[in-house]
């Protein structure tokens, strides 16, 4: 394609001089093959074309504006001076000494070490404001005037180059911000991938546009990925790179399964059934504690689906995950109850000041109502925000004894 040679053929040189309609044309072909804004485009364009103007015809220190026509494909140029005075800038009377003018000449972005000094006062981009009002009357201090400059089309080789990388850059940029942006809003979501390389215990899932990482710690125990496979995964967060968006993504997130959930159950997307709590051991079990607003709906029926297709997505999504659905209650001895489920309880007595639980259940019941490794008690407790203590009901002596390394299971790190 002859507009892409403008870019990236060997002849870039040659090609920008006297063609700037054709450069600006392929800029924008580029560009809106990766999906980025008229708008932005432009200020790629005139970026290009102001590097290039000054590297032939502008001087050491100015700063140099380009503006192009995108209809008429021609560009005008001007000289963009600050108004300044002697708070801003220091003024040197006297001529520089051989050791002064030795000396590189700061860039005008360039932090300054003395922070006492002022920068020097550069006629190339700077205005006294009697100058500047010789030009605008109303001029004050701190504005920027943009002064008419001498319109070329024809640029050498070197100029061209160097408006090549400034296109390179910026579209590079650009892209980046644009992918930061649309991934920004996607953040806290469920997005779906295919997993394009495992290296190591890290997998990494391209999203369409970028691929985002899974960490080993955001991984569910005991599932294996293979490269090529769809996967359905929570975006975590998203941070800016100098590479790209760093797309954090997690298999282990209580929050997908709500998103899950969202999806399959019509009622919860609508908002008719709300998922108040959500405790989750990845791999292993949920609980979630669901209610709705509105007479004649059964929030758990909702969620289950008709002989359980519903629940039955989420759980073969999650790898067999095994799932608790209980109603949400207000009051909290009903719900700790709940919560205790698939246990009976026989009654919770709650100590406020310690924000505490003690459940008692049926002696035959106390092994259930704790789960494998305390993993009931230690979900219910996640679910409900209290301590929850577990004791037999028949045999008081025991089942305190036995409460006690239940507490310290409850609060325990999971295996």
């Amino acid at each position: 394609m002859a507009t892409r040679k403008v870019i990236d053929g060997p002849e870039a040189g040659e090609s920008l001089s006297g063609r700037l309609g054709e450069f600006g044309s392929a800029v924008m072909q580029i560009a809106d093959e990766k999906g980025l804004s008229k708008e932005r485009v432009l200020e790629v364009v005139e970026a290009a074309l102001a590097a290039a103007y000054k590297k032939d015809y502008g001087k050491k220190g100015q700063v140099i504006k380009a503006k192009f026509d995108d209809v008429m494909k021609v560009a005008s140029y001007f000289l963009v001076k600050e108004v300044v005075d002697e708070t801003t800038r220091e003024f040197v009377v006297a001529e520089e000494t051989e050791e002064e003018a030795a000396v590189p000449e700061r860039h005008e972005h360039e932090e300054i070490v003395d922070e006492d000094r002022l920068p020097r006062f550069n006629s190339e981009r700077d205005l006294t404001l009697e100058e500047a009002r010789l030009i605008k009357s109303d001029a004050q201090v701190g504005d920027t005037l943009e002064l008419p400059l001498e319109a070329h089309e024809e640029f050498g080789r070197v100029a061209a180059q160097t408006a090549k990388q400034v296109v390179i850059q910026r579209i590079r940029e650009a892209e980046r911000e644009t992918m930061f942006e649309e991934y920004k809003e996607k953040e806290g979501q469920i997005i779906n991938g295919i997993v394009q390389r495992v290296e190591g215990r890290n997998v990494f899932v391209d999203l369409g546009k970028s691929v985002g990482v899974l960490f080993p710690s955001e991984q569910v125990e005991g599932e294996r990925y293979r490269v090529g496979q769809h996967l359905k995964v929570y975006l975590v967060r998203v941070e800016e790179d100098t590479r790209g968006p760093g797309l954090l993504l997690s298999r282990t997130h209580p929050e997908m399964v709500r998103h899950l959930f969202s999806l399959e159950v019509p009622e919860i997307f609508t908002g008719t059934v709300e998922i108040k709590a959500i405790a989750r051991e990845a791999g292993s079990r949920t609980k979630i504690a669901v209610t709705t607003s509105e007479e004649g709906v059964d929030p758990i029926g909702s969620c289950v689906g008709q002989k359980g297709t519903r629940v039955q997505a989420v759980i073969d999504e999650l790898g067999g995950e095994k799932i608790d659905i209980i109603e949400w209650n207000n009051d909290t001895r009903q719900f700790i109850t709940a919560a205790m489920s698939p246990a009976k309880v026989v009654s919770v007595e709650l100590f406020e000041d310690e924000n505490r639980a003690l459940v008692k259940v049926p002696q035959d019941q106390l092994s259930l109502a704790i789960g494998k490794r305390g993993q009931n008690v230690r979900l219910a407790a996640k679910l409900s925000g209290w301590r929850i203590d577990v004791v037999g009901n028949d045999e008081p002596a025991v089942a305190e004894e036995e409460s006690v390394n239940t507490e310290a299971v409850a609060e325990g790190e999971e295996e």
